[in-house]
């Protein structure tokens, strides 16, 4: 049972579950552009880059909830919603950018090289 008649408040949810992540809540800046047409809602969110952290989480658990609870909004609208943050650039296939996810991962250690006299361990047969 959808209904298009009525649009969520974008802009006022994503500054409810984006403000309390934020030292300084002021520093938010959503923009929401809306197609009638298409049913679809673009959002756009900026804040200071100090915050960056906090707001995705660790792994981009954050704001991965928070797409998740927009894309729930917009769906109950009958509505699809994208939600990308000031600066990313690239789109995953759905739309969402994933781009600050990223860049908040950290490349896997690398593995140790072998030096010196230590020998390597040597597979012995197994009997039967």
């Amino acid at each position: 049972m959808k209904s298009s008649t009525a649009s969520p408040n974008y802009i006022g949810l994503v500054k409810f579950l984006v403000q309390p992540f934020l030292e300084s809540p002021e520093s938010l800046s959503v923009d929401c552009e809306m197609s009638h047409i298409l049913k679809r809602a673009w959002i756009r969110i900026a804040f200071d880059p100090t915050d960056k952290g906090k707001v995705f989480g660790r792994g981009g658990r954050n704001i991965q909830a928070i797409r998740t609870v927009v894309a729930a909004a917009a769906e109950l609208a009958g509505q699809s919603v994208y939600l990308d943050i000031y600066g990313s650039s690239s789109q995953s296939r759905d739309g969402m950018s994933f781009d600050e996810e990223q860049e908040e991962r950290i490349p896997p250690p690398r593995s140790r090289e072998r030096t010196g006299n230590i020998p390597r361990p040597v597979a012995k047969p197994r009997f039967q």
